[in-house]
């Protein structure tokens, strides 16, 4: 099935694309790993420089764009704005949970892409278990059986939370399925703190390398294991943080800012340093200030 991206949706108006999977949900079921199974897929060995499209922030409750605390609530509206980034020439790759793969792979949006699934969602953002984040969306066989191209885990170590010594043994593991497959592993990894009762991960060069060094050595081989990492805006400090491992690694987008050509800018500072590879962006290329998906994605395209 293919459908062609529209204008942001509302709640009360046409709801072309969920009508379409849910009457596939629930008459045929089946129809998803067959289409799964027939996806054309891409090749990461011969992929170039990667623009992947993030979505999995559903899974943790965390619906925030901007100032939109519940931007990512409507799911119609959400298809739309990935079919659009996905539509876009240049973008070779997308970050999701099961559900939204399952969904755009009905629609023909993810032909010929790249497909990564997000493995640990437990840690849902503002609970008191946050940093307790296990393994409980995609797992290695999961990812495998729905014929995707690797497994991401998010992977934040906070010194003075023990739940994180539960989440580096589960991300360990998971890179050593992945890599028993053949199957590319991206881990996020940050130093992370408790701060007058939510989670902030630490964004000084010092914590990003040493987050690096430790996310790097997890497992049993890192033949298969790639990065994702945040972009220090001083581009001195990205030379030494990018300096820190020899591993692949792709730039994640973070927050909506309110100065995108600043973000952009740093972007492409990371973007001339040989290890990093391309870029993996979500809220801020569907949900851009100007709602402008199509030239958000654009623009970051036009980067690489």
């Amino acid at each position: 099935m293919s459908a062609t991206p529209t204008s942001a949706a509302s709640t009360s108006g046409p709801r072309p694309l969920t009508d379409a999977v849910t009457e596939i949900r629930a008459t045929d079921p089946g129809r998803i790993g067959q289409a799964l199974a027939q996806r054309p897929r891409a090749d990461l060995a011969g992929a170039g420089r990667l623009m992947v499209i993030a979505c999995d922030h559903p899974a943790r409750g965390a619906l925030g764009a901007g100032e939109r605390p519940l931007a990512m609530a409507d799911r119609e509206d959400l298809l739309q704005r990935c079919m659009t980034a996905l539509s876009r020439p240049g973008v070779n790759g997308f970050l999701g949970t099961a559900e939204i793969i399952e969904d755009l792979t009905l629609l023909g949006a993810l032909d010929g892409k790249l497909v990564w699934g997000s493995m640990n969602r437990v840690g849902l953002q503002g609970a008191s278990f946050e940093m307790d984040d296990r393994f409980g969306a995609y797992d290695a066989q999961g990812i495998e059986a729905s014929h995707l191209d690797g497994g991401k885990m998010l992977t934040r170590i906070n010194y003075a939370d023990s739940a994180s010594a539960t989440t580096l043994e589960a991300s360990a593991k998971a890179i050593d399925s992945l890599s028993q497959r053949g199957l590319n592993a991206m881990i996020e990894p940050f130093i992370s703190r408790w701060e007058d009762g939510r989670i902030v991960n630490d964004l000084s060069e010092e914590a990003v390398i040493r987050s690096i060094c430790i996310a790097q050595a997890l497992g049993r081989s890192s033949a298969h294991t790639w990065l994702k990492l945040p972009c220090v805006s001083d581009p001195a400090s990205m030379r030494r943080v990018m300096a820190s491992t020899s591993l692949p690694s792709l730039i994640l987008g973070g927050e909506v800012s309110t100065d995108p050509e600043a973000t952009r800018a740093s972007w492409a500072a990371a973007l001339e340093l040989p290890n990093v590879r391309g870029l993996v962006v979500g809220r801020s290329l569907l949900y851009p200030g100007n709602d402008d998906v199509e030239a958000a994605v654009d623009a970051a395209v036009a980067l690489l």
